[in-house]
């Protein structure tokens, strides 16, 4: 699965949950930037 497709897949489960990307990230044990980074298929390589 590619970085975008991940991305999306992210933002649909979260949006269903009724989470925010904090919310998210809290839980995650990462930070709100990390999460929307994912979301947009963002990476360090």
């Amino acid at each position: 699965m590619d970085q975008v497709k991940t991305g999306r897949l992210i933002r649909t489960m979260r949006t269903k949950l009724g989470l925010t990307q904090l919310a998210l990230a809290e839980q995650l044990g990462v930070s709100d930037k990390a999460v929307s980074k994912w979301e947009r298929g963002v990476s360090h390589s």
